[in-house]
């Protein structure tokens, strides 16, 4: 039996309870806030309270202190000292320790799991993005994958798309005919973008075997919801890879799964920390991209939640769309800044009892205002909300924790050995050499055609073909002395001025008769 998800208490004394309707889960939501007033803390009892209720979730560790959800806190914790008065004062009365089934996950394969996908699955338009390309070196990026298409050649790793770009280059002239203009200059701009992209680790997330989206939707033997934890403290120096990488994710559960309309619970409860980093200097095609993405999929049972620093950062569109909110503290100092939490205290349903704007600037760490879905999809009152604590441990396990949890993973050696099947690198090295194989030996052929006369050309060889000459009786006259001897001596000179000699010694008197002037 599913129950709602317990959040923390509001009213004026804490003792109105605050619940996040399951039911209305997949309607997404936000979590927002200045750095160090409670998002984490918020995140890690959201992610508690879905894996109890047998739903799965996917989130990224971006400051590397989640991985405690796999271990039941502890009363003796220095940070969970003061979370014993705060259950005693919102009323959690049954509030206990406990550890939550967690996977870990990481594109660079050393704190989790190895997760992958293709070149092929990531797209032009995402890995358009990612790279930073141009519209005109984008359409470039298209004409590759068409190639690939047609071709039959699969884009499985970065050497593959590598190879194909270079053999685009060298064919240029006869692809611009069919499909427009391609240029070699915005083919060598692509080349060097990927080999930045490879120098920051790309490499890894690109190959086979690919994540299956399944392995990421399972429940342990006690049908509570594995979370997953993807390792982002090292991918976070590479922002764009991080955001590109998990918009991938999401449009891929967008694309496999199956319609469900309004499940009784979700399937998958995809948080997306650092939210900004998906709409900076985004083009619009992509903005457009996730708004759909954000509208759709949840009749697929799959809700999308959203963290990051400010409301603003999420477009409006977008945000629109995200039902149950938990907004801590904004910090005021500037116009700007007044402004954006003007607007932020407008997206509430009003309370009464208090100024939204107000309470929002005010609120301390650990508290929040919020507002979660009722019947009927409507919106709640916002309320000042002190947030429960959660039953896992706050801060990261150390090192030998987490590599005993993936030894005794059942993703455990499923991914670790990366496969290099044929594909485009191999398809076009193959053709490559078995050009110029053939290349070879038809230079060899015309050589040894050169070298060896024909039979025709033998038997003109043999055969006199001229004129028949007359016989003569008479005796041919005489030359002259001077004519043979001056005749020869002249023919003599003439050969010598033709050769290579002969040129050195005109270039000098010539040279002497410049010089002499």
């Amino acid at each position: 039996m599913t129950q709602d998800i317990f959040i923390g208490g509001g009213g004026t004394d804490y003792a109105t309870q605050q619940f996040l309707s399951i039911g209305y889960a997949n309607r997404h939501g936000l979590i927002a806030g200045a750095t160090g007033t409670g998002k984490t803390v918020t995140l890690q009892v959201l992610a508690e309270g879905f894996a109890a209720q047998g739903v799965s979730v996917f989130l990224s560790d971006v400051k590397g202190d989640l991985s405690g959800l796999a271990k039941s806190g502890s009363a003796d914790h220095k940070l969970h000292t003061p979370f014993m008065e705060r259950a005693q004062k919102i009323g959690f009365e049954d509030y206990a320790y406990d550890a939550f089934p967690v996977t870990f996950w990481d594109l660079f394969g050393t704190q989790g799991h190895p997760v992958r996908t293709t070149v092929s699955e990531m797209g032009p338009l995402l890995l358009g993005q990612l790279l930073g390309l141009s519209e005109a070196q984008e359409g470039i990026l298209n004409i590759a994958f068409r190639v690939a298409d047609e071709d039959g050649l699969p884009l499985l790793d970065l050497k593959d798309l590598q190879a194909l770009l270079v053999w685009i280059g060298e064919n240029a002239k006869d692809l611009s005919l069919r499909y427009g203009n391609v240029s070699t200059a915005s083919v060598g701009t692509i080349q060097r973008r990927l080999l930045v992209l490879e120098n920051q680790g790309a490499a890894d997330l690109f190959g086979e075997p690919a994540l299956a989206l399944s392995d990421l939707m399972r429940t342990d033997t006690d049908g509570r919801g594995f979370i997953n934890i993807l390792a982002a403290d090292q991918l976070m120096q590479a922002p764009k890879l991080y955001a590109t990488f998990l918009l991938w994710l999401l449009s891929e559960l967008f694309e496999e799964l199956p319609e469900v309309g309004d499940p009784e619970k979700p399937k998958l409860v995809f948080f997306f920390d650092e939210a900004h980093l998906l709409f900076e200097d985004a083009p619009k095609a992509l903005v457009d991209k996730v708004e759909q993405v954000a509208r759709l999929i949840r009749s697929k049972g799959v809700g999308v939640y959203f963290i990051t620093q400010n409301p603003a950062d999420v477009p409006d569109d977008i945000l629109g769309q995200l039902g149950n909110r938990v907004q801590h503290a904004l910090r005021a100092f500037t116009a700007k800044d007044r402004k954006e939490l003007r607007m932020a205290a407008q997206t509430y349903r009003e309370n009464p009892r208090f100024d939204t704007e107000e309470a929002i600037r005010e609120v301390g760490v650990g508290e929040a205002v919020t507002s979660f879905l009722q019947k009927k999809g409507v919106p709640g009152i916002v309320e000042r909300t002190l947030i429960r604590p959660p039953s896992s441990q706050l801060g990261p396990i150390d090192a030998a924790e987490r590599a005993a949890l993936m030894a005794s993973s059942a993703m455990g050696g499923k991914y670790e050995a990366r496969l290099d099947r044929e594909s485009a690198f191999e398809m076009l090295k193959k053709r490559a050499d078995e050009a110029a194989k053939a290349a070879a030996a038809a230079e060899e052929a015309a050589q040894s055609e050169d070298a060896t006369p024909s039979l025709r050309e033998f038997n003109s060889a043999r055969r006199y073909a001229g004129k028949g000459v007359e016989r003569s009786t008479s005796r041919a006259p005489r030359r002259k002395a001077d004519e043979g001897f001056g005749g020869a001596i002249a023919s003599v000179v003439f050969k010598e001025l033709k050769g290579t000699t002969g040129r050195r010694i005109v270039r000098g008197i010539l040279g002497g008769l410049f010089k002499g002037r």
